[in-house]
């Protein structure tokens, strides 16, 4: 995107961001004699992100327009990791969801930390259209990637975990994307949740990337990022497996301050599972631990959630714009298919 258009686009948003205050203003004056409208107040205003049920299940659902996704041609290669530990009941709906993109320069490999809850007997039937796969004890998630990564060799790098799905034509989209925007290092989209039995219970909807938002908090839904190698490499190379929880966020900002350029695409490209043995859910203390230990690295000092949420409410008055607008358009009368989540049964 040239840097008029960019220009034009954030005073476009600008302008619409000073009319939604507008309204907010209008309606609370309303509020004040309504309790109904209060409450509707209430309930459209409050941010989204970091809620991981948002209504009752329903069937996953995307834009027929996913389905048709064309590579760009040549296609470049795409290297993508799952790392994986005792996700049995999930990781073939993970695998299938990568290789039935038809993808045609794609490497996939899974790095398992030694499950025994079935898991490797799915990544046999699956191994003839892997590109390698290894079920051995490890020391986290990082290390299981950084084993995985230095097996890789595409242009494009990105992981996946097993409990978390690719969105149809995600691969192409990303693709294609990157081939016709060569300055760009790094990209990430739009999160779907859903629950165990792949149905949506949520969608997480960002607005267009801010490198400022990363001293604060990371909102990049993981499962949709994508990156270059160049990027990786300047970046130092590997995840940092002195995190167990925050290592996406530290890499993040290691790309952006060894220069990388990162932009949001507006598009589903992941859904993120939710689920009762999530790894995000039971981090806890050890979790926000290393947010905190990111925070004092970026500012010098600690800083408490509670702050960093204030100084985040600019962002998440953006993010409820967005996320409404995205609503919206769902509402639309546009071809919408469902998305297929377990190989078809012969």
């Amino acid at each position: 995107m040239e840097p008029d258009e960019t220009r034009r686009l954030v005073e476009q948003l600008e302008a619409v961001t000073a009319r939604l205050e507008d309204v907010e203003a209008a309606l609370r004056e309303q509020a004040e004699a309504s309790p109904g409208v209060r409450a509707r107040l209430r309930a459209w205003a409050t941010p989204r992100l970091g809620e991981l049920r948002q209504h009752a299940p329903q069937p996953l659902r995307v834009p027929s327009a996913y389905l048709r996704t064309d590579p760009p041609s040549p296609a470049p290669r795409i290297s993508l990791v799952t790392p994986s530990f005792r996700h049995g009941r999930f990781i073939e709906r993970t695998l299938y969801s990568v290789l039935s993109q038809g993808y045609p320069e794609l490497e996939y490999l899974v790095q398992d930390g030694g499950s025994d809850d079935g898991t490797v007997e799915v990544l046999r039937r699956y191994e003839g259209s892997l590109a390698g796969w290894a079920s051995e004890p490890d020391g986290g998630q990082a290390d299981a990637l950084n084993r995985g990564f230095a097996r890789c060799s595409g242009e494009i790098m990105a992981y996946l975990n097993s409990d978390d799905l690719l969105l149809p034509g995600s691969l192409a989209h990303v693709a294609s994307y990157l081939a016709s925007h060569p300055e760009v290092d790094a990209v990430y989209g739009q999160r779907v949740l859903i629950d165990e039995r792949d149905r949506q219970v949520g969608i997480w909807v960002t607005p267009p990337h801010d490198d400022r938002v990363l001293d604060l908090g990371d909102f990049v839904p993981q499962e949709t990022l994508f990156w270059r190698r160049r990027a990786w490499e300047a970046a130092g190379g590997r995840m940092d497996d002195g995190f167990q929880y925050a290592l996406d966020w530290d890499l993040l900002l290691r790309l952006r301050d060894s220069g990388a350029r990162i932009v949001r695409l507006p598009r589903f490209l992941g859904a993120f599972r939710v689920h009762d043995d999530q790894k995000t859910l039971a981090g806890g203390n050890a979790r926000d631990a290393e947010s905190d230990r990111l925070r004092r690295r970026l500012h010098g000092r600690p800083m408490s959630g509670d702050e960093a949420y204030a100084r985040l409410r600019p962002f998440m008055r953006r993010h409820v714009l967005h996320h409404t607008l995205a609503r919206a358009a769902a509402r639309l009368p546009r071809p919408r298919s469902e998305v297929r989540t377990v190989p078809p049964e012969e």
